[in-house]
């Protein structure tokens, strides 16, 4: 029997970035001279491949004025980051979930819209160097909401769909999980709302890392509500 895959998000699942994206968004459109977005405009975005966020945002613009606003948007993250002692935090209660979970064996992966230089720059920040089994992130493939970041996860530690639970924040998340065949679990507390999770197709949405902890063990047992 496969032993259960954990597949988390990064972003408004495990790390709260609402403020460091919002700054670095905010950096990079005020950089070519254009007002930036609200945050309830990024929120949306936050998930995607940049490539694909820079489209959602700026319909207006043309393919140069994107690449520029896109390789303004990765100078501004390098800079945020070099600031001394620059931590983006965790959730309280997402490190002690990851921990718990390695601990009873669940394999863990990551699939994120983040860039391979910033998957390397989280994992840094938080000491993840052992703890995921494998990451995918926009670099890798196709961005959610499509599946290839799920689809590998499984091939990597030969899972099967049937053991394999996605953990995010966003609709983006949530269709992903669906079109990959896995269990779609939902958090309440990152950049969608509960309802805009819950409307994407969860097949469950935590309020609270209790909550997700209690679905995790269900699921581990094999109790499919």
């Amino acid at each position: 029997m496969s032993r259960p895959l954990a597949v988390f998000d990064v972003d408004g699942t495990l790390v709260d970035s609402r403020q460091a994206i919002q700054e670095t968004m905010t950096l990079a459109f005020e950089r070519i001279g254009l007002p930036a977005p609200a945050y309830e405009a990024t929120r949306h975005i936050v998930g995607l491949s940049l490539k694909e966020a820079i489209e959602h945002l700026t319909p207006e613009l043309d393919a140069a004025e994107r690449a520029a606003l896109t390789e303004g948007y990765k100078q501004a993250f390098v800079e945020l980051h070099r600031r001394p002692g620059y931590v983006e935090p965790l959730y309280e209660g997402a490190a002690e979930t990851l921990d718990r979970l390695r601990s009873e064996g669940w394999a863990i992966a990551m699939a994120t819209g983040k860039s391979r230089r910033g998957v390397e720059t989280i994992i840094r920040m938080h000491n993840w160097a052992d703890l995921f089994d494998s990451t995918h992130c926009a670099d890798d493939g196709p961005g959610k909401p499509h599946p290839a970041m799920l689809v590998e996860a499984m091939k990597v530690m030969r899972c099967p769909p049937t053991h394999t639970v996605m953990i995010g924040d966003t609709a983006h998340d949530m269709r992903m999980a669906k079109a990959a065949g896995v269990r779609a679990e939902g958090v309440a507390w990152g950049f969608h709302t509960a309802e805009e999770v819950a409307a994407s197709g969860a097949d469950h949405v935590a309020r609270n890392w209790a909550e997700l902890n209690l679905a995790l063990d269900l699921f581990a047992h094999g109790v499919r509500p």
